[in-house]
């Protein structure tokens, strides 16, 4: 249900299950939108973005989905596809593969590994998308830390003010002497 002025009206709302891809064409249209929502700015609230459906119907749009506008926008400008799910969405093990960019394999080991909750009805694991996002940005936040750490030893060690090749070939004697011994 949605109230409107006051009364509840019943909605159906239309879900596709698709992907949006960019059209080339269709591209310049997209930079406008780019550009008209940079350009609102954060301050500028004299009238609410709306959407103005086919029929005329006029729909304010909360902020969070003038975001999300803004951000769809963006990728599809950048020649990305995007793609609009529910977080309580179930996949399969090759969907959660696709999303993270992995082998199902991979996924299967995470699985069973403990790494992402996982059910199984029947035969076959499914993954709720919130899991799978969640274990993507988990992920990201290790490599970032990780990438932190090497960077804070590379300066403790005095590496920076280092001949580059030098470093190479000094990481490459470690790793040979490591695997000889």
């Amino acid at each position: 249900m949605v109230v409107m002025g006051g009364k509840a009206a019943a909605v159906t709302p239309r879900l596709n299950d698709q992907t949006y891809l960019p059209v080339p064409s269709e591209q310049g249209s997209v930079l406008d939108l780019v550009a008209a929502l940079r350009a609102r700015g954060r301050d500028i609230a004299t009238r609410r973005p709306r959407l103005v459906l086919g029929d005329g119907r006029e729909v304010v749009l909360p902020e969070p989905i003038v975001d999300v506008l803004a951000q769809v926008a963006d990728a599809m400008q950048a020649g990305l596809a995007v793609t609009v799910a529910p977080h309580n969405l179930s996949l399969s093990t090759q969907e959660a593969a696709d999303l993270l960019g992995v082998s199902r394999m991979t996924v299967v080991r995470l699985l069973e590994a403990g790494e992402i909750p996982f059910d199984r009805p029947g035969r076959h694991r499914r993954i709720r998308m919130v899991d799978v996002l969640d274990y993507r940005h988990r992920q990201r936040r290790r490599a970032e830390q990780a990438l932190a750490d090497m960077v804070a030893d590379t300066e403790r060690l005095g590496l920076y003010e280092q001949d580059p090749a030098a470093v190479q070939a000094a990481v490459a004697e470690a790793r040979a002497q490591r695997s000889r011994g």
